[in-house]
């Protein structure tokens, strides 16, 4: 899905967080909101999903000016802090979900089935979720974003508190989906994950430093090293 961002603004309580963004991604593509803490990546997730209204600019999906009920039922979320009920079972979770989404019985079944299958959850679809470790609670949130079959999938730090060897596993995971025709939305601060993305937004201070290409970012380093480019933002050298 084809997605336009233009000139989005956004602030709480008379505090600007985001300012004056615009970038276009296309569909079948892994795009990276790259920044610090604080930069507005949630914010900016929040506002592409139709939660929150922006105070300036527009957003569209696939043509279609977000808020859009019609959209929605494209789109996969898995939110920074995991919403899952603790004293429920990993299967139990996904049932929830699955009638929010309003799936058929049978449909239903059988995409629970599939994303236990898909993310190793299914020796452990019984266990309740507070008995879940903290990677295996990240892999049923993916599980939850994962069960209606979005076109969009928009996943805020996906990675962070995983063992490095579940982080290679979910970031593989994300490149088959990719090539599948799904369009991904990742945040994180973590600077080296955005090798792993096509195209990467940088965020820093509520404001657009950089976008394009990953590759082309990083040749434009001398160091290649994509935080060089923060760097330079926080000395005002980015024009």
């Amino acid at each position: 899905m084809e997605i336009t961002v233009d000139n989005v603004s956004k602030g709480f309580s008379g505090k600007p967080v985001l300012n004056g963004i615009s970038f276009e991604t296309n569909g079948g593509s892994i795009l990276c909101l790259l920044g610090p803490s604080g930069a507005g990546k949630t914010t900016l997730i929040r506002l592409i999903l139709g939660a929150i209204p922006a105070d300036g600019g527009n957003i569209e999906i696939a043509g279609r000016k977000v808020p859009d009920l019609g959209v929605l039922q494209d789109i996969g979320y898995m939110p920074q802090n995991d919403a899952l009920y603790e004293d429920l079972s990993g299967e139990d979770n996904l049932k929830f979900y699955g009638s929010l989404f309003r799936m058929d019985k049978k449909r239903k079944k059988e995409r629970i089935g599939d994303v236990l299958k898909l993310l190793d959850l299914m020796e452990d679809r019984k266990k309740l979720v507070r008995y879940y470790s903290g990677g295996m609670k990240k892999r049923l949130s993916l599980a939850t974003a994962l069960l209606n079959e979005p076109k969009l999938l928009l996943l805020d730090e996906p990675t962070v508190g995983i063992d490095p060897v579940l982080k290679r596993t979910v970031w593989d995971r994300f490149a088959a989906m990719k090539h599948k025709g799904i369009t991904l939305i990742i945040s994180t601060h973590v600077m080296d994950e955005v090798t792993e993305c096509d195209t990467a937004a940088l965020l820093y201070g509520g404001k657009l430093i950089r976008y394009g290409a990953v590759k082309k970012l990083i040749a434009s380093t001398d160091t290649g090293r994509i935080e060089e480019l923060f760097f330079k933002a926080a000395e005002g050298t980015v024009q």
